[in-house]
């Protein structure tokens, strides 16, 4: 079976204006070029996508969006479309628990999402993770599961090339307290890889980058490049600095 090249992806959510985005991209692709083994992805906020991806042309570091409409055009005033994306970058982050907490992502509307950026070649990194109230009454595994098959729903196994797959706990996101590596591989080796086999087939299933996410810095992140199931991350606040990034890309590239 394919072992997925690891992937580390930077979501700097609503952080940097053009300048600094710009500055922090630069500063990222020069110090990328002694890193091998691992691809690295930096997720601007929407202005700064075109100034980001100049940045880092020729680096082979990628560029991807923080989110995305599923329609391709439309009276949705403030939405980005697909298209529009299209030549800025090459991955659309989706279903992060922030947009489905704060602005009414559904397990529905994620799945559309994803189709969308598959129709569109674009490589949707895949947001998916419980709530520690979810953890707490054990439905952890019930509710990653469901969120799986339900951002698979409108997919085949020929549309899966260049699905990514994150896992971020929720109560792990910007509070310092990351999963132990042994409920992230628990999570992605069992709930989140056996519902991609039951949906896609195994080969498909294994191909499929999985990347842990949820307060990943350069001080852990050696500790999640080492679990089997774990093929990189997407990393938030780690990811506002240069060097704690390439630290986290280094991490993986070693493993």
């Amino acid at each position: 079976m394919t072992v997925p090249t690891p992937i580390v992806a930077g979501n700097w959510k609503m952080n940097t204006d053009i300048a600094g985005g710009t500055a922090l991209a630069a500063a990222i692709a020069a110090g990328v070029g002694a890193i091998v083994g691992v691809d690295l992805v930096v997720c601007p906020p929407f202005v700064s996508l075109a100034a980001v991806r100049d940045a880092v042309a020729g680096s082979g570091v990628s560029v991807g969006a923080q989110n995305m409409h599923a329609d391709g055009n439309g009276a949705f005033t403030g939405e980005i479309a697909p298209p529009m994306l299209v030549g800025l970058c090459e991955y659309v982050i989706i279903g992060h628990s922030e947009r489905r907490q704060f602005f009414g992502e559904t397990d529905d509307s994620v799945g559309r999402k994803v189709a969308a950026a598959v129709a569109h070649e674009l490589r949707p990194i895949v947001c998916v993770g419980e709530t520690l109230s979810e953890r707490e009454s054990g439905n952890a595994a019930e509710v990653i599961r469901w969120q799986v098959t339900s951002a698979l729903a409108e997919l085949d196994a020929g549309d899966a090339d260049g699905l990514v797959i994150a896992y971020e706990p929720v109560w792990a996101i910007g509070t310092g307290r990351a999963a132990t590596p042994e409920i992230a591989d628990q999570i992605m080796g069992g709930a989140i890889r056996s519902t991609m086999a039951a949906v896609l087939g195994l080969d498909v299933a294994a191909a499929v980058p999985l990347l842990y996410g949820g307060s990943v810095n350069a001080a852990n992140a050696a500790e999640f490049a080492a679990v089997e199931n774990v093929n990189g991350a997407l990393v938030g606040g780690a990811s506002l600095d240069a060097g704690s990034f390439l630290a986290v890309a280094v991490a993986f590239a070693g493993a």
